[in-house]
């Protein structure tokens, strides 16, 4: 349930802080008060495309933020897919502008666009005043019908859908045999002797490393020997002056005179230790130099070795590791190469049982939307008798699809008849904006037995309606809200009247500003509301009677 929207700097609104609650939240105001900013910034925080010059105060940033209450586990299950996990039982969408950029976060933690869309389709449906032309799109009636029969159908669409892919996947693995009998024994004798040719090299992970290292050393082995030399004559014991020599004399001279005073036992312990370390280094660069040979020839091996290698990843690969790799494609490659009439056989057998095992699936899909399609009819019948279609027939074709896809064979499509003596056609060759309005109402209200979304929002579903079917549409609205949390924007006084909750939307004048303005209205204001939607210009006592009359009637009508 959408607990609180937040509203801060975007076109009239300066700042808005809405408490919404459950059931049957109306919104209302005079035409052009803010209530398309007030869906906008909704909108926004789901995840809609920013529109330009969208800040009141282009120096300070936007900011929209929406707090939910999540208690259906379903939906809590769904969240934690996304690493999103409720936080006192509440999640918070934000989003904040500034620079004609924003950042969306959830619960404090900045995420993607496309994660912000996947979330708020979970928390939130918004239907707006021109949705329900999405109803002539047929590929929405398919969404519809799977929507309603969502737990008979869920196995079945799964299943279809993993045979879908293993069909294709088999598509393209028969499309690669495609080559002629020359191309491929072209093709052979190109991988045996690739093969042959790595296979002889007898690469090993890590060679390349511990060649060039070695190398290094070889190739400078005369450098080396010179440089140890003359660190042994710096240190050497038996060259005057050398380092080694002079320790010797400073430890001799401190042991002379370290009687005298026993504070100088720290500097002869020093000295020992210079002594010892110069010892020592003398020690290995001798054995070094003593060990170490240069070998022409080995140094030429070991650079013949490496060019090798380094021709190799020129040509398989920029490492050895790659290489071998390559070398495993190629085995592979060549193995199917040398079966390769016996392979497409089998290919051409396995393809064939894929597209067996798809349509058998398939048909089971839609047998079982069949049955689905005649609920969902009966109920549509039935919601829309109760929206005042006093003589209507509502069928859901079903018939075999040209393009057969992960969804199945089926090609639905809505077909209706409003009046007595006709027969049903598409929507989209006789249903008016009002009649679309209705169906898409009538929709909603059965789908609200089903649908784990809290949170329905109907921009101005009445459009084009009126009189009695508008009392109608209200009640179905109440019924809808008495499962769901509903916001609705509407300018009917009988939708209005079945407010739970009315809240009012106007424009003021502040500081010489427009600004937008949005309070939520006690039981008196209401009815007075409801006057002005009555009534119009000049509201009379009759006229706020009236509007009484209509919310003790609306409030006496509302499902329990």
């Amino acid at each position: 349930m959408l607990r609180n929207l937040h509203v801060k700097n975007l076109a009239l609104v300066e700042e808005a802080d809405i408490d919404f609650k459950p059931g049957l939240n109306i919104l209302t105001g005079e035409t052009g008060a803010g209530k398309s900013i007030l869906l906008g910034s909704i909108q926004l925080a789901l995840g809609a495309k920013m529109p330009k010059d969208l800040l009141r105060n282009p120096e300070k940033p936007g900011i929209v933020e929406l707090v939910f209450d999540v208690e259906d586990e379903k939906i809590t299950e769904a969240l934690e897919e996304y690493d999103i996990y409720p936080e006192d039982g509440q999640v918070v969408l934000s989003r904040r502008i500034r620079d004609g950029k924003s950042t969306v976060k959830i619960n404090g933690e900045t995420v993607s666009m496309s994660v912000c869309r996947d979330i708020s389709s979970l928390l939130m449906d918004i239907h707006g005043q021109h949705e329900h032309q999405s109803l002539l799109l047929v590929a929405k009636h398919q969404e519809i019908l799977d929507a309603f029969g969502k737990g008979q159908l869920k196995e079945a669409k799964g299943t279809t859908k993993r045979a879908y892919e293993i069909w294709k996947h088999m598509e393209k693995e028969y499309a690669s045999y495609d080559m002629d009998e020359e191309k491929r024994l072209r093709e052979l004798d190109l991988c045996k002797y690739e093969i042959e040719e790595i296979t002889n090299a007898a690469l090993r992970e890590g060679e390349e490393e511990e060649l060039e290292v070695l190398y290094k050393k070889c190739s400078n082995a005369r450098k080396i020997a010179e440089g140890l030399a003359e660190i042994c004559q710096e240190l050497g014991n038996d060259v005057t002056g050398g380092a080694s020599e002079a320790i010797g004399r400073a430890m001799r001279t401190c042991g002379q005179i370290i009687a005298y005073d026993d504070g100088l036992e720290n500097i002869y312990s020093q000295l020992s230790d210079l002594d010892a370390i110069c010892s020592g280094i003398l020690r290995e660069a001798e054995d070094y130099i003593e060990e170490m040979s240069f070998n022409e020839e080995k140094t030429l091996e070991i650079e013949r070795r490496l060019d090798a290698i380094y021709r190799l990843k020129g040509k398989y690969g920029n490492s050895i590791e790659k290489i071998l790799a390559y070398l495993e494609e190629r085995k592979v490659l060549c193995e199917k190469l040398e079966n390769y009439e016996v392979d497409k056989k089998k290919a051409a057998e396995a393809l064939k049982r894929a597209e067996t095992s798809y349509f058998a699936e398939a048909e089971q899909l839609s047998a079982l939307r069949k049955v689905v399609a005649k609920e969902l009819e009966q109920g549509i019948v039935a919601a829309l008798t109760d929206l005042n279609f006093l003589e209507v027939k509502f069928t859901i074709s079903i018939a075999p699809s040209a393009h057969p896809g992960k969804d199945g064979i089926d090609a639905i499509e809505f077909l209706i008849s409003t009046n007595p003596g006709e027969p049903v056609r598409p929507l989209a060759k006789i249903a008016s904006g009002g009649e679309l309005s209705r169906i898409m109402l009538a929709i909603k209200t059965i789908m609200a037995e089903i649908d784990s979304i809290d949170t329905l929002l109907f921009d101005e579903i009445d459009t084009g309606i009126s009189g009695r079917t508008a009392q109608m549409v209200a009640e179905k609205m109440s019924y809808v809200a008495s499962r769901h949390q509903v916001l609705c924007i509407t300018h009917l006084p009988q939708i209005a009247a079945m407010a739970d909750h009315h809240f009012y939307i106007e424009k003021q004048v502040e500081q010489e500003k427009t600004v937008t303005k949005i309070s939520e209205l006690s039981e008196k204001d209401s009815i007075l509301e409801l006057a002005r939607m009555l009534g119009g210009v000049e509201i009379t006592d009759s006229v706020i009677e009236n509007a009484r009359e209509m919310k003790t009637l609306a409030q006496a009508k509302k499902v329990k």
